[in-house]
C-alpha cells in the first residue's frame, strides 16, 4: 500500500461530529455523527461507514461499506451498499457485530466512487464524473454531487442531488460544507499489513 493510502485510511479511520456547527446554526444544520472504522476481515482498505442524526444514533441514514485503494496513480474510494443492512445497525460500536459482515453482504453502488488527492493537509474527494450515482430521495431519483475535505483535525463534506433531466437541485445543503470535527481515532484498528509500503 502506498504511504499516500496509508495515510487516508488512518485520517478516515475516526468519529467525527458537527455539533459546534448545530448549535450555532440550528435551522441550518442537524447535529450528525459519522464513524469510520476499519473492517480487517474483508479486502484491504474496507470501511464501515456509519452516519446518524446524534438524537438518534441507533438508527443511522447511512450504513455504507468504503474501500479506498490505489489505481494507477490515482486513490479512490468506493462506495458499497450493505444488503438488509438494519441487520448490522450498531455494528460501528460492536466489534462482535462488524465481524460478521463479509462481501456476500456488499451491492457496488456504480457511479459512486469518490476520486481523491491528496493535499499538504490532507485529501480532497469528489464522487466521479459521468452524473451516475443515483439516489432516491423523498420518492423522487436525483444524481448525487459530492465532496469533501479531510484533514487530521476533522472533515468537511458537501453533498446535494441534481434532478437527472433539468440538472436543478433537489436537495442537499444551500448554507454550506458541513463541518465536522474529529472526536475519536480508531486508526489503531488498522491491520498493521494495510499500512505496510
Amino acid at each position: 500500500m502506498s504511504s499516500s493510502l496509508a495515510r487516508l485510511l488512518r485520517q478516515l479511520s475516526a468519529g467525527f461530529s458537527n455539533q459546534q456547527q448545530a448549535f450555532e446554526n440550528p435551522p441550518l444544520y442537524a447535529h450528525i455523527l459519522v464513524k469510520v472504522r476499519p473492517l480487517p476481515q474483508l479486502e484491504p482498505g474496507s470501511l464501515l461507514l456509519d452516519q446518524s442524526y446524534a438524537i438518534n444514533p441507533a438508527a443511522p441514514y447511512r450504513l455504507r461499506v468504503l474501500r479506498a485503494e490505489q489505481q494507477g496513480a490515482e486513490l479512490r474510494i468506493t462506495n458499497q451498499a450493505i444488503a438488509d443492512e438494519q441487520r448490522f445497525w450498531g455494528a460501528v460500536d460492536d466489534p462482535a457485530k462488524r465481524a460478521l459482515i463479509t462481501a456476500a453482504d456488499l451491492k457496488p453502488l456504480e457511479g459512486c466512487a469518490y476520486v481523491v488527492r491528496e493535499t499538504a493537509d490532507g485529501f480532497i474527494g469528489e464522487v466521479e464524473p459521468g452524473c451516475r450515482c443515483m439516489v432516491e430521495r423523498k420518492g423522487a431519483l436525483s444524481y448525487l454531487v459530492s465532496s469533501f475535505e479531510l484533514s487530521g483535525r476533522g472533515m468537511r463534506t458537501i453533498d446535494r442531488g441534481h434532478d437527472p433531466t433539468t440538472h436543478e437541485q433537489l436537495w442537499g445543503s444551500l448554507a454550506g460544507p458541513f463541518e465536522f470535527e474529529r472526536t475519536d481515532d480508531y486508526s489503531h484498528e488498522l491491520p498493521e499489513p494495510w499500512l505496510a509500503l
